[in-house]
Protein backbone atom coordinates (compact mmCIF):
# COMPACT_ATOMS: atom_id res chain seq x y z
CA UNK A 1 0.00 0.00 0.00
CA UNK A 2 1.18 3.14 -0.91
CA UNK A 3 1.86 6.01 1.29
CA UNK A 4 -0.61 9.01 1.72
CA UNK A 5 0.79 12.07 -0.22
CA UNK A 6 2.22 14.68 1.96
CA UNK A 7 -0.41 17.44 2.91
CA UNK A 8 0.87 21.19 2.37
CA UNK A 9 -0.84 24.46 3.54
CA UNK A 10 -0.20 27.17 1.23
CA UNK A 11 -0.44 30.90 3.56
CA UNK A 12 0.12 33.80 0.86
CA UNK A 13 -2.51 36.68 0.70
CA UNK A 14 -1.88 36.97 -3.17
CA UNK A 15 -4.30 34.89 -4.55
CA UNK A 16 -2.48 34.37 -8.27
CA UNK A 17 0.44 33.00 -6.22
CA UNK A 18 -1.80 30.43 -4.31
CA UNK A 19 -3.63 29.18 -7.55
CA UNK A 20 -0.09 28.90 -9.18
CA UNK A 21 1.45 27.25 -6.49
CA UNK A 22 -1.30 25.01 -5.66
CA UNK A 23 -1.75 24.00 -9.02
CA UNK A 24 2.26 22.92 -9.44
CA UNK A 25 2.32 21.69 -6.17
CA UNK A 26 -0.61 19.14 -6.56
CA UNK A 27 0.80 17.73 -10.03
CA UNK A 28 4.03 16.95 -8.19
CA UNK A 29 1.88 14.66 -6.23
CA UNK A 30 1.11 16.69 -2.85
CA UNK A 31 -2.43 17.37 -1.43
CA UNK A 32 -2.52 21.02 -1.23
CA UNK A 33 -4.78 23.21 0.99
CA UNK A 34 -4.55 27.44 0.87
CA UNK A 35 -5.34 30.15 3.09
CA UNK A 36 -5.57 33.90 2.14
CA UNK A 37 -3.65 35.50 5.74
CA UNK A 38 -3.02 34.09 9.28
CA UNK A 39 -6.43 34.04 10.66
CA UNK A 40 -7.49 32.09 7.63
CA UNK A 41 -4.30 29.90 8.56
CA UNK A 42 -5.11 29.09 12.00
CA UNK A 43 -8.73 28.49 11.53
CA UNK A 44 -7.34 25.84 8.77
CA UNK A 45 -5.05 24.51 11.14
CA UNK A 46 -7.45 23.85 13.85
CA UNK A 47 -9.36 20.95 12.16
CA UNK A 48 -6.23 19.81 9.84
CA UNK A 49 -2.51 18.25 10.49
CA UNK A 50 0.22 19.28 7.68
CA UNK A 51 3.14 17.86 6.63
CA UNK A 52 4.67 21.29 5.93
CA UNK A 53 3.54 24.79 5.79
CA UNK A 54 4.46 27.02 3.20
CA UNK A 55 4.19 30.39 4.36
CA UNK A 56 4.92 34.55 2.70
CA UNK A 57 6.44 36.29 5.83
CA UNK A 58 4.59 40.16 4.37
CA UNK A 59 1.00 39.35 4.74
CA UNK A 60 -1.62 42.18 5.93
CA UNK A 61 -2.55 41.86 9.48
CA UNK A 62 -0.22 39.59 11.36
CA UNK A 63 2.90 38.67 9.58
CA UNK A 64 4.50 35.52 8.49
CA UNK A 65 6.58 35.56 11.14
CA UNK A 66 4.72 36.54 14.07
CA UNK A 67 2.63 33.55 12.94
CA UNK A 68 5.72 30.91 12.78
CA UNK A 69 6.42 32.24 16.23
CA UNK A 70 2.74 31.75 17.51
CA UNK A 71 2.53 28.05 16.12
CA UNK A 72 5.58 27.30 17.22
CA UNK A 73 4.07 27.31 20.82
CA UNK A 74 1.46 24.97 19.69
CA UNK A 75 3.13 23.04 16.83
CA UNK A 76 6.05 21.32 15.38
CA UNK A 77 5.39 20.92 11.57
CA UNK A 78 7.78 22.08 9.34
CA UNK A 79 7.72 25.68 8.15
CA UNK A 80 9.38 27.23 5.05
CA UNK A 81 8.89 30.96 4.85
CA UNK A 82 8.69 32.92 1.27
CA UNK A 83 10.79 36.26 1.96
CA UNK A 84 11.57 39.77 0.21
CA UNK A 85 15.20 38.92 -1.87
CA UNK A 86 17.90 41.03 -0.64
CA UNK A 87 16.06 40.91 3.44
CA UNK A 88 18.37 39.07 5.25
CA UNK A 89 17.16 40.41 8.70
CA UNK A 90 13.67 39.33 7.55
CA UNK A 91 15.23 36.18 7.05
CA UNK A 92 16.56 35.54 10.69
CA UNK A 93 13.78 36.79 12.07
CA UNK A 94 11.96 34.19 10.66
CA UNK A 95 14.79 30.98 11.48
CA UNK A 96 14.68 32.70 15.17
CA UNK A 97 10.93 32.38 15.33
CA UNK A 98 11.28 28.83 14.52
CA UNK A 99 11.22 28.37 10.79
CA UNK A 100 13.17 25.41 9.29
CA UNK A 101 13.89 27.10 6.03
CA UNK A 102 13.34 30.09 3.85
CA UNK A 103 13.07 30.64 0.31
CA UNK A 104 13.64 33.97 -1.36
CA UNK A 105 11.24 36.05 -3.90
CA UNK A 106 10.85 36.01 -6.80
CA UNK A 107 11.88 32.12 -6.73
CA UNK A 108 11.64 28.75 -9.51
CA UNK A 109 9.44 26.68 -8.49
CA UNK A 110 11.07 23.91 -9.07
CA UNK A 111 13.75 24.68 -6.45
CA UNK A 112 10.56 25.35 -4.31
CA UNK A 113 9.89 21.29 -5.19
CA UNK A 114 13.35 21.19 -3.72
CA UNK A 115 13.75 22.87 -0.85
CA UNK A 116 9.56 20.88 0.42
CA UNK A 117 11.08 17.57 -0.47
CA UNK A 118 14.43 18.53 1.81
CA UNK A 119 12.85 19.76 4.47
CA UNK A 120 9.70 16.29 4.31
CA UNK A 121 13.25 14.17 4.80
CA UNK A 122 14.33 15.91 7.31
CA UNK A 123 11.61 14.50 9.69
CA UNK A 124 12.27 11.96 12.17
CA UNK A 125 10.80 8.59 11.12
CA UNK A 126 9.08 6.31 13.87
CA UNK A 127 11.38 4.65 15.40
CA UNK A 128 10.89 0.67 15.92
CA UNK A 129 9.31 -0.34 19.67
CA UNK A 130 11.59 -3.42 20.07
CA UNK A 131 14.67 -0.85 19.84
CA UNK A 132 15.86 0.26 22.95
CA UNK A 133 16.26 3.98 23.30
CA UNK A 134 19.29 5.91 23.00
CA UNK A 135 19.38 9.25 25.17
CA UNK A 136 21.89 11.90 25.59
CA UNK A 137 21.72 13.05 28.65
CA UNK A 138 22.71 17.13 28.84
CA UNK A 139 22.07 18.38 32.78
CA UNK A 140 18.12 18.03 33.10
CA UNK A 141 17.51 17.48 29.61
CA UNK A 142 18.07 14.27 27.44
CA UNK A 143 17.64 13.77 23.93
CA UNK A 144 15.34 10.43 22.83
CA UNK A 145 18.10 9.89 19.53
CA UNK A 146 15.41 7.03 18.32
CA UNK A 147 12.26 9.03 19.13
CA UNK A 148 14.02 12.21 18.72
CA UNK A 149 12.19 13.58 21.55
CA UNK A 150 14.41 16.46 23.76
CA UNK A 151 12.62 16.36 27.63
CA UNK A 152 13.46 18.30 30.11
CA UNK A 153 12.86 16.68 33.34
CA UNK A 154 9.30 15.22 32.61
CA UNK A 155 7.98 18.23 29.50
CA UNK A 156 8.83 17.84 26.27
CA UNK A 157 10.55 20.78 24.67
CA UNK A 158 9.05 20.79 20.91
CA UNK A 159 12.04 20.89 18.11
CA UNK A 160 11.80 21.71 14.39
CA UNK A 161 12.60 19.46 12.12
CA UNK A 162 15.83 20.95 11.17
CA UNK A 163 16.53 21.27 15.11
CA UNK A 164 16.24 17.78 15.27
CA UNK A 165 18.53 17.34 12.34
CA UNK A 166 20.82 18.85 13.82
CA UNK A 167 20.93 16.61 17.19
CA UNK A 168 20.86 13.88 15.04
CA UNK A 169 24.03 14.90 13.14
CA UNK A 170 25.95 16.10 16.24
CA UNK A 171 24.82 12.52 18.18
CA UNK A 172 26.48 10.94 15.09
CA UNK A 173 29.89 13.07 15.67
CA UNK A 174 29.51 13.13 19.56
CA UNK A 175 32.62 15.26 20.88
CA UNK A 176 33.82 15.73 17.31
CA UNK A 177 34.11 19.25 15.61
CA UNK A 178 31.23 19.09 12.73
CA UNK A 179 32.46 22.46 10.72
CA UNK A 180 29.33 24.59 9.71
CA UNK A 181 30.37 23.51 6.21
CA UNK A 182 29.18 19.93 6.57
CA UNK A 183 26.18 20.86 8.88
CA UNK A 184 24.94 23.19 5.56
CA UNK A 185 25.61 19.66 3.07
CA UNK A 186 24.37 17.68 5.38
CA UNK A 187 20.99 19.81 6.11
CA UNK A 188 20.48 19.38 2.31
CA UNK A 189 20.95 23.15 1.93
CA UNK A 190 22.87 25.33 -0.70
CA UNK A 191 26.27 25.92 -0.48
CA UNK A 192 27.60 29.56 1.01
CA UNK A 193 28.10 31.91 3.26
CA UNK A 194 24.62 33.10 3.65
CA UNK A 195 23.64 29.41 4.53
CA UNK A 196 26.29 29.04 7.01
CA UNK A 197 25.23 32.27 8.91
CA UNK A 198 21.40 30.88 8.83
CA UNK A 199 22.94 27.55 10.76
CA UNK A 200 24.32 29.90 13.01
CA UNK A 201 21.04 31.06 14.31
CA UNK A 202 19.52 27.73 14.17
CA UNK A 203 22.34 26.68 16.24
CA UNK A 204 22.02 29.71 18.57
CA UNK A 205 17.89 28.60 18.74
CA UNK A 206 19.17 24.81 19.61
CA UNK A 207 21.19 26.00 22.34
CA UNK A 208 18.14 28.54 24.57
CA UNK A 209 16.32 24.80 24.64
CA UNK A 210 19.32 22.88 25.91
CA UNK A 211 21.96 25.05 27.72
CA UNK A 212 21.17 26.59 31.17
CA UNK A 213 22.94 29.55 29.92
CA UNK A 214 23.11 29.82 26.45
CA UNK A 215 25.65 32.57 26.13
CA UNK A 216 27.85 30.23 27.85
CA UNK A 217 27.04 27.19 26.14
CA UNK A 218 28.37 23.83 28.02
CA UNK A 219 27.11 21.00 26.07
CA UNK A 220 26.32 22.12 22.55
CA UNK A 221 30.10 23.76 22.14
CA UNK A 222 31.51 26.51 19.21
CA UNK A 223 35.41 24.87 18.71
CA UNK A 224 37.33 27.92 16.94
CA UNK A 225 38.14 27.34 13.61
CA UNK A 226 36.68 23.99 13.34
CA UNK A 227 32.73 23.96 13.75
CA UNK A 228 30.25 23.23 16.62
CA UNK A 229 30.20 20.10 19.12
CA UNK A 230 28.32 18.37 21.03
CA UNK A 231 29.50 16.65 24.32
CA UNK A 232 26.98 15.41 26.90
CA UNK A 233 27.33 14.56 30.41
Amino acid sequence: MNDPAPHLLIVDDDERIRDLLRKFLSRNGFLVSVARDAGHARRVLSGLEFDLIVMDVMMPGEDGVTLTRALRETIETPILLLTAKGETGERIAGLEAGADDYLPKPFEPKELLLRINAILRRMPEAAPEQTAPKVLNMGPVRFDIERSELMRGEDLVRLTATEVQLMRIFAENLREPVSRTKLVEDLGRDKGQAQERAVDVQITRLRRKIEADPKQPRYLQTVRGEGYMLAPD
